[in-house]
């Protein structure tokens, strides 16, 4: 019997939980510490492998969405029932809020600490790199794009099996060694929600475009590999019976 909806958004919560604590984690504590900080790529990694690992642990119980853009593409993609597609944001939502909470209560422990950005995303002046809106919307919506095609293909039938948490960790990974410089890197509104409630109103204010850029792109990734990539099964052809008429 599979788990029910209840456990499987369950399995959601904690998973969102442990990837905003552990990639937003990575970014607040280790991104910069003096001299032995991991910079832009120990964040990728972090990022990734917060997925990777999720993906072992409750992939088999929920599918380790983690991210609304993920459930809306897989629904879209006719990988997911939509009756299921908002409890599941609901509780990607709330696990990422959770999980940013635990890294501000933590971060409250050191003494003389401010609150400057708290790893989330945003354009313009609040962009890493200070890219201007309509290059920060083409890339998160590109870069969920191609997280989706990833998620579709390593877990299509006819792909290697048991291989799909690793393609979808390190494609997570290099997404954001490509998006930190532009965006803070979101493809997730669950991540960029639970980091803008703690980074301050003007997050908050950009953060409809790491609710739209991402949902936007898993769509039409997904449209457009159930269209070109996917199997398409040939009907057979109908042969009809000889017959031999007497002349």
């Amino acid at each position: 019997m599979p788990p029910s909806l209840a456990r499987r958004c369950t399995a959601e919560l904690f998973g969102t939980f442990w990837l905003v604590f552990g990639g937003a984690g990575a970014a607040l504590f280790a991104a910069a510490y003096p001299a032995l900080g991991i910079g832009f790529v120990g964040v990728s990694l972090a990022f990734g492998l917060t997925v990777l690992t999720m993906a072992y642990a409750i992939g088999h119980i929920s599918g380790c969405h983690l991210n609304p853009a993920v459930s809306i593409g897989l629904m879209v993609g006719k990988r997911f029932p939509s009756k299921e597609v908002l409890p599941y944001i609901v509780a990607q939502v709330v696990g990422g809020i959770l999980g940013a909470t635990a890294l501000y209560l933590i971060l409250l422990g050191k003494e003389g600490y401010v609150i400057n950005g708290f790893a989330a995303n945003g354009y313009n002046v609040l962009s890493p790199g200070h890219y201007r809106l309509g290059s920060c919307f083409l890339a998160e919506t590109l870069l969920t794009g191609f997280f989706l095609l990833i998620i579709l293909g390593s877990t299509d039938q006819r792909a290697a099996k048991g291989f799909a948490p690793l393609a979808i960790g390190l494609g997570l990974t290099l997404i954001h060694l490509i998006g930190i410089p532009i965006t803070n890197t979101s493809v997730n509104p669950a991540r960029s929600t639970a980091t803008a409630l703690f980074g301050g109103s003007d997050y908050i204010f950009q953060l409809w475009l790491f609710w739209l850029a991402p949902i936007l792109g898993a769509v039409l990734a997904a449209l457009f590999y159930n269209a070109v990539l996917a199997e398409h099964l040939i009907p057979p052809v109908k042969v009809e019976p000889l017959t031999f008429e007497a002349k």
